[in-house]
C-alpha cells in the first residue's frame, strides 16, 4: 500500500500498529515512492548497560602507576 509523507506523518501510530502486525507501506512524495516502511527482520540482542555497570572485564591499575616520580625521573623529563 502506498501512503504520502503527510498521510504517514499524521498517522504514524496506526501505521506502526499494521507493520508490527506484517504490512509493509510504501511512503511517496507526491507520485514518487522515496521509502519503504516494513517489520524488523529480528530485534537488536545487544543492551545498554545501566548506569555504573561495567561493559568489559575490570582492569586494575596498579599503586605504581599512581606513585610520584622520582628526582632522577624528573630529571630525565628536564623538569
Amino acid at each position: 500500500m502506498t501512503i504520502s509523507v503527510h498521510e504517514a506523518k499524521t498517522h504514524l501510530s496506526k501505521y506502526l500498529v499494521k507493520v508490527e502486525m506484517g504490512e509493509e507501506f510504501l511512503i511517496s512524495r507526491g507520485k514518487t515512492p522515496v521509502a519503504k516502511l516494513v517489520p524488523l527482520v529480528a530485534k537488536p540482542n545487544h543492551k545498554r548497560p545501566n548506569v555504573g555497570e561495567m561493559m568489559d572485564i575490570p582492569f586494575h591499575v596498579p599503586s605504581s602507576a599512581l606513585a610520584p616520580l622520582s628526582d632522577k625521573e624528573l630529571q630525565e623529563m628536564g623538569l
